[in-house]
């Protein structure tokens, strides 16, 4: 068994699930106070989505909006993600992260380093002619649950839950298109999403990594601490995935040089120390948080090398670079278990101070 300290002092052991690492063992997972508990997504109207429209979006010369859904956005987001280069969760806006991704994308691409859309950017994207919404046929396993009636907010009323499941069939879709559930919901006005049979529209993000794909292995990562980035590189230092993330914060900022990952543990189960002091926080004894995607540290943990360190995935994907983490490198569940399937034990990790 593996043991490492977190920041404030307290090791917390979870049963690694088969596949961790490449082998079943026991591990420990540090939870220190890098894990924020997920917020109620809010229901915004949208403009209702043309499936035909998403897929047929040009730029013309004038970029997307920031607030607001838009065929062109949907388009652009979900042709970066089939690149590796994530905008984190697709709510089919121009926003900070769609513009990271872009800006990171222009730059790969040595097409600039700015994060406007351009002709020249657009036109590479779009070599890409395949539709980036399809059609998906709910089915009886995306009903079965169980679901939560209720996350809720309160830390300690989450210790007495069998598990952190899904709150709803919405959550679990969207979660599963890499979708915002503001987004799922405008592109199918009027769809209760659940209805085994019925068939809904959804943005198809995953055609990049297909069957027949070569294996991807990432020789080091690099953390920006000031533009909240993650970027995967290969051996010959091509860039082969990057990530918007939330890195540490002011109070508890995260650290700087390289560490590496030392393991890997899928369906982390969270354990609260009340010595972490949290706001809000006021059980006397420790207790554990039991897996799911809802879970603090979401559906996988990535551990570094410093104590009480690591990278991991959220029950709330629409803050990933929006909300300190107090340390740790926050990742929607996508991402992260996308990073996890290509480090492994001993694969550098280096925080930048700056982005040069």
């Amino acid at each position: 068994m593996a043991k490492v300290t977190s920041q404030l002092g307290e090791a917390s052991t979870v049963p690694a699930r088969s596949g961790s690492c490449g082998r079943s063992r026991s591990v420990v997972l540090l939870v220190s106070a890098c894990c924020a508990v997920a917020a109620s997504i809010a229901s915004v109207d949208a403009t209702e989505l043309k499936m035909e429209l998403v897929n047929a979006a040009e730029f013309s010369g004038k970029q997307p909006a920031a607030h607001d859904i838009s065929p062109l956005s949907v388009r652009l987001q979900v042709l970066l993600a089939r690149v590796h280069f994530s905008p984190g969760e697709i709510d089919g806006k121009f926003g900070e992260n769609a513009k990271k991704a872009l800006r990171a994308y222009a730059e790969a691409q040595q097409l600039g380093s700015g994060d406007q859309v351009t002709p020249e950017i657009w036109q590479k994207l779009t070599v890409d002619n395949h539709a980036v919404l399809s059609t998906y046929q709910i089915t009886t396993k995306d009903l079965a649950g169980p679901f939560l009636a209720k996350l809720p907010h309160k830390m300690e009323e989450m210790k007495h839950l069998g598990q952190l499941s899904y709150t709803s069939p919405r959550e679990e879709l969207a979660e599963k298109f890499h979708m915002s559930e503001e987004l799922l919901a405008a592109l199918n006005p009027g769809q209760q999403f659940r209805q085994a049979g019925a068939t809904i529209i959804v943005t198809d993000a995953a055609a990049a990594n297909g069957p027949g794909k070569p294996d991807r292995k990432v020789n080091h990562v690099e953390i920006d601490k000031v533009r909240q980035t993650v970027k995967a590189f290969d051996a010959s230092n091509h860039l082969l995935d990057f990530y918007p993330a939330t890195v540490g914060s002011e109070e508890k900022p995260s650290p700087t040089g390289t560490l590496k990952v030392t393991t890997i543990d899928r369906n982390p189960t969270y354990h609260y120390n009340p010595a972490y002091h949290f706001k809000g926080v006021h059980a006397k004894a420790p207790f554990i948080i039991r897996p799911g995607p809802n879970n603090p540290v979401g559906t996988v943990w990535i551990s570094l090398s410093a104590e009480g360190y690591g990278i991991h995935g959220t029950p709330d994907p629409g803050k990933v670079s929006k909300a300190a983490s107090h340390g740790c490198v926050r990742l929607t569940n996508w991402d992260a278990q996308q990073l996890a399937m290509e480090v492994r034990k001993g694969t550098p990790v280096t925080f930048l101070d700056n982005s040069g």
